[in-house]
């Protein structure tokens, strides 16, 4: 470990950080990053802008978990540990950082101001380790929505934020690609709520890993079909670079090829590989040079060092003493040396003409690729998933144990051959979904107690062991619009829920159906809490959202 040493102007940033929080934390309002073609650009003056970045989250693995629970720590909500650590952000050198889980029920403009006078802007992912789109059992539902959209909402106003990933890792190998269409909806989803509540520009993009069976396909995914679907920025979690490597050996030259006429901007989401010699204390960062010179430059837009705080993984660059001091270590120096000694070939936005504006082709289903590209997820309403729960005669009683609620869901989803989870179910490969697939668990379950229920036409149908209920429909009039845009029909209770569903997130709606086939499906339960397979006839949802604005 080597001790931390000051510089006088690392002094003097720290003491003029701390004059900016005691005024307030007034913000210099950094200029808004933008996006046109390929690239980042200043929003004001037109200059290319390159990441040079570092994650900042300690606790939090490179994949987006934590280390034996779901507590996090939010880094952007604590001004004396930001105070500290700003300044040694700077002297690397650093213009981004990355954040894996923030807290928007917390206060984050001290920290935000103290970055953005550094002149330090942000990626956040979305979720967080307890929300988040669970690549074993995905979906994509009102609580997720309601967490990703909370992000969004205490995050947009700050004019250094760049924006967030809708997903980290999600699709990581051939067996979780059905995840990707979940994170797709997301990405859909969030694009239009931005513009929905009239947020300034703000980029939706997806952070994938370096799996060779998988990455194609994935990055062909995210950027095909409708551009209001399609990710604004793609990251790459990029390891291949370890010790004394080379543009060549380390795969970056195939890298380049292969997004070479991507028509969304591509950066490092991770990279720092630690495998040599020494663990971290052994990197010496050679990749920089490579990747901020005339061999990426023009299709990489920079990178994001993993990571700032040392774990037990060994990938930090300071090692935190208290709340006020850190220690940096051995690659510290290593990284701000090579960061230091960059610089990219830029262009203008005013004389840049992005000439590879074409989508790439969407990938086809295959043993290899689980999706339809052609059909996403339904938009998460709370409205439709409320009317349909109070328009129900049989429902689930509160307070079922997580792990009870996947035993019921397989118990009811096996009679009758699926019929009475049809309008939760979920089918990639076909791209059919019910239109309640979007709700979460317990109202889903209520569905298919209420489906079963009215098949069997008798009292005792609603029981499952004391889990269910017979209750008074109580659908209100208001209801019955949003109904019939999610299934075609008034209540639940006079269609099997087979027809689309939401396509706006809002009250107000645009759907349209078609008739599913037949194929084993999925009903997933929103809290992660497994599969339960089952044949039957499932509706589709072909929707497409909104974009971000662009130059």
């Amino acid at each position: 470990m080597a001790a931390s040493s000051w510089n006088t102007s690392a002094a003097l940033s720290f003491i003029f950080l701390i004059a900016l929080s005691l005024a307030g934390g007034v913000s210099a309002a950094l200029d808004p990053i933008v996006i046109k073609g390929q690239k980042f650009f200043y929003k004001t003056n037109g200059t290319q802008f390159f990441i040079k970045g570092v994650a900042y989250q300690g606790g939090i693995s490179s994949n987006g978990t934590t280390s034996g629970n779901d507590d996090f720590s939010d880094p952007l909500a604590n001004p004396t540990t930001c105070k500290r650590d700003v300044p040694y952000l700077q002297q690397l050198g650093t213009n981004v950082i990355r954040t894996y889980a923030l807290d928007p029920t917390l206060d984050h403009s001290e920290c935000m101001a103290l970055l953005d006078a550094a002149g330090i802007y942000v990626v956040s992912d979305l979720s967080e380790p307890a929300l988040s789109i669970n690549r074993a059992d995905p979906s994509w539902d009102t609580q997720l929505y309601a967490r990703y959209t909370s992000v969004i909402d205490s995050m947009a106003n700050y004019t250094n934020v760049i924006g967030f990933f809708a997903g980290n890792e999600v699709t990581n190998n051939i067996s979780y690609t059905p995840a990707s269409a979940f994170v797709k909806a997301a990405v859909r989803d969030m694009k239009a709520y931005i513009i929905e509540k009239k947020y300034r520009p703000l980029g939706i993009g997806y952070a994938a890993d370096d799996d060779a069976t998988v990455r194609l396909n994935v990055a062909n995914y995210f950027n095909c079909g409708n551009v209001s679907d399609g990710i604004d920025f793609w990251g790459y979690n990029i390891y291949s670079w370890c010790g004394d490597s080379s543009y060549v050996q380390s795969g970056y030259i195939d890298r380049v090829a292969e997004f070479a006429n991507y028509s969304v901007p591509v950066f490092f989401a991770e990279y720092g590989c630690n495998t040599q010699g020494g663990g971290a204390a052994g990197r010496q960062f050679t990749e920089v040079g490579t990747l901020y010179g005339s061999e990426m430059d023009v299709v990489f837009s920079g990178g994001i060092v993993y990571e700032y705080f040392q774990d037990t993984n060994d990938f930090g660059l300071v090692t935190a003493v208290d709340d006020t001091s850190v220690s940096t270590l051995a690659d510290f120096n290593a990284l701000s040396t090579q960061i230091h000694s960059v610089t990219p070939t830029s262009t203008n936005a005013a004389s840049y003409t992005p000439t590879n504006t074409a989508l790439q082709a969407c990938p086809t289903v295959d043993d290899n690729w689980q999706v339809n590209s052609n059909a996403l997820p339904p938009t998460p309403n709370e409205g439709i998933c409320a009317c349909m729960v109070s328009s129900l005669t049989c429902t689930a009683k509160a307070g079922i144990a997580d792990t009870e609620i996947g035993t019921l869901f397989s118990q009811v989803c096996g009679y009758n051959g699926g019929k009475p989870c049809q309008g939760i179910s979920k089918n990639t490969t076909t791209g059919d979904y019910g239109a309640y697939s979007m709700c979460n668990s317990t109202e889903q379950l209520s569905y298919a107690f209420n489906a079963y229920f009215q098949e069997q036409g008798n009292s005792q149908a609603c029981d499952f062991g004391g889990n269910a209920q017979t209750v008074k429909a109580a659908a209100a009039s208001s209801c019955s619009g949003l109904l019939a845009s999610a299934t075609g029909a008034t209540s639940p209770s006079s269609t099997t829920g087979t027809g689309s569903g939401s396509g706006s997130g809002s009250s107000s709606t645009t759907t349209t159906a078609k008739k599913g086939s037949a194929g084993a499906v999925t009903v997933g339960a929103s809290l992660g809490i497994g599969k339960f397979c089952v044949v039957a006839y499932v509706a589709a949802l072909v929707l497409s959202g909104a974009g971000i604005i662009l130059l």
